[in-house]
């Protein structure tokens, strides 16, 4: 497998000195690499804009600080305030990064800010496999099985083909649904620290919040990753959507496999 290595080690190093001498987040000075898909560069600049740890909660409470930090602000697209939604978790994180892609793809014209389509993605107590945001942060590929149903991009597997950008769902042991371990990430890339290969991501980690982490590759037991390629198909998919994805809504309960997970992803 060929490595995905955007920054030299000695440069990574100066560059996070940096990140920390002017009182930035060290995420903030990551740039895409040449050659990245168009959205993945959109993607990372939204990083760039999001809060610096924070603290780590799933609980009730930071669901519904999560659910107070979106709003609809027609006529330009949507308002993500962020820094409200503090404490924060994995998937909470990677969805609020979405919103604002989707947000400034519209404040730029690439998608029409169509006022249901927006209200859609709102935050509002959707149970696992329920609308948008309940498929995203469903047990199993949340985000890859919304991918697949609304056509917003592709799925796969191969780290070879991996971007930094790209949406990723993590699992540390096979197992899918009711038993899994997973996290939802942004990925940043590989790089190989004394021999071992490391994969590098942003998300909300646990301790800590919004941040960049750094884990060794053979402690990850599976992974999809999902590259938004057609944003502007939220509004043309969304209307005719099941109301509840009935794979995923099953997951709290049940377990799946990672075959099935290939398959109800389009992979």
């Amino acid at each position: 497998m060929k490595t995905v290595s955007f920054l030299p080690r000695v440069f990574l190093a100066l560059l996070l000195l940096t990140a920390v001498s002017r009182g930035l987040p060290a995420h903030a000075q990551l740039a895409a690499p040449a050659g990245s898909p168009p959205y993945n560069k959109l993607i990372l600049q939204q990083i760039d804009t999001m809060p610096h740890e924070g603290g780590y909660s799933a609980s009730h409470q930071a669901s519904q600080r999560l659910g107070g930090a979106v709003t609809v602000a027609l006529p330009s697209g949507l308002n993500v305030a962020a820094a409200q939604a503090q404490p924060s978790y994995c998937s909470g994180a990677t969805y609020l990064v979405f919103l604002k892609t989707v947000d400034a793809l519209c404040r730029r014209g690439d998608i029409a800010p169509d006022g249901r389509t927006l209200s859609a993605l709102l935050i509002t107590g959707q149970r696992d496999g329920e609308g948008v945001w309940g498929r995203w942060n469903a047990n199993g590929p949340g985000t890859a099985r919304l991918f697949y149903e609304l056509g917003l991009g592709r799925n796969f597997s191969d780290f070879s083909q991996a971007q930094a950008g790209d949406f990723m769902k993590i699992w540390w042991s096979t197992a899918v649904g009711r038993r899994e371990h997973g996290h939802s990430v942004i990925y940043l890339g590989t790089e190989n620290v004394n021999g071992v290969e490391n994969v590098r991501f942003w998300s909300s980690n646990l301790g800590v919040g919004y941040s960049v982490k750094t884990v060794p590759r053979t402690k990850i037991a599976a992974a999809v990753f999902s590259r938004l390629t057609a944003p502007e198909n939220l509004a043309r998919a969304l209307p005719t959507a099941p109301r509840v994805d009935p794979y995923l809504a099953r997951l709290l309960s049940t377990d799946s496999s990672q075959e099935q997970v290939r398959a109800e992803c389009g992979m």
